[in-house]
């Protein structure tokens, strides 16, 4: 049994391409955006409606509490275990979202460089960028090689990649690649692509549905309640509005703007992965 992966920017059109492999292969839908996951938002996440839901069988839609945290691990094992039930049961699993982050650690892991250390580059960032270079060559000079030295930024998380690991940056990365060649050789998956403009009036479209088709009352509804979801597009703007502080139109506006934004950054996040086949409409 196989895994399909449907991905793009927020309302290209990833539900109803999903729901028609859905039909197709008669697989089962698997969530893969970041605050679909959660219940009491599905106006202002643009969950699938209750009418979609019904047409496949759909996993991971509103299985967290609005006050529970999750990340890209917690998400990964999650999906894991449906995406292996799935198969188990001889259906084709069929991911889907825009929840770039997400998707890598369900598709690749987790990435083997370590997370930065505050008090570790607080010392670098204490030093010139001559000698945090000099023990970077010392250290790995491959990576010395290649960096660019006039780059503090580039020098010092390089050097911090090494004394973290207690490895060479240049290996692990090479090490990485190679993984990820591998893995990649494995995946199936599109990448769906709209024009600009058609992209833009379809977002302006669903924010104003959303806005009046109950995303506000969702938004009050959870007042008090904090957690992930609060970084949702759409939570700010809408608390604006009912602190009486912008208006309608205004919360409109704000909430398309930063739709759009976030869209220009998922596009930049996919196109960077080469094993989606692009589908244009």
């Amino acid at each position: 049994m196989e895994t399909m992966y449907v991905c793009g920017a927020t309302a290209v059109g990833k539900t109803s391409r999903a729901l028609a492999l859905a039909r197709e292969l008669g697989g089962e839908i698997v969530n893969g955006d970041a605050f679909q996951l959660f219940q009491g938002i599905e106006t202002l996440s643009a969950a699938p409606s209750g009418e979609e839901m019904a047409a496949a069988p759909h996993h991971l839609f509103g299985v967290l509490e609005p006050g529970e945290s999750c990340d890209a691990g917690r998400y990964s094992e999650m999906a894991g275990e449906v995406i292996s039930e799935i198969h188990a049961r001889g259906k084709t699993a069929i991911v889907v979202g825009g929840s770039g982050l997400y998707l890598k650690f369900l598709t690749h892991g987790a990435s083997p460089l370590p997370r930065g250390d505050g008090k570790l580059r607080a010392e670098l960032d204490a030093k010139p960028l001559e000698e945090l270079f000099a023990e970077l060559e010392k250290l790995d000079p491959v990576e010395a090689a290649q960096v660019d030295r006039h780059n503090p930024r580039y020098v010092s998380r390089a050097l911090e990649i090494c004394l973290l690991s207690g490895e060479k940056v240049s290996e692990l990365r090479d090490s990485w690649a190679e993984k990820t060649r591998s893995i990649e050789s494995g995946l199936k998956g599109v990448w769906l692509i709209r024009s600009r403009a058609d992209l833009h009036e379809r977002i302006a479209q669903r924010t104003r549905q959303m806005l009046f088709g109950g995303a506000v009352e969702e938004v009050a509804a959870l007042d008090g309640v904090y957690g992930n979801w609060e970084k949702a597009i759409g939570v700010k703007e809408i608390r604006r509005l009912l602190a009486d502080e912008i208006s309608r139109e205004k919360c409109e506006e704000l909430i398309v703007f930063a739709t759009r934004q976030y869209a220009k950054r998922q596009e930049t996040w996919f196109r960077r992965e080469k094993w989606l086949e692009q589908v244009r409409f």
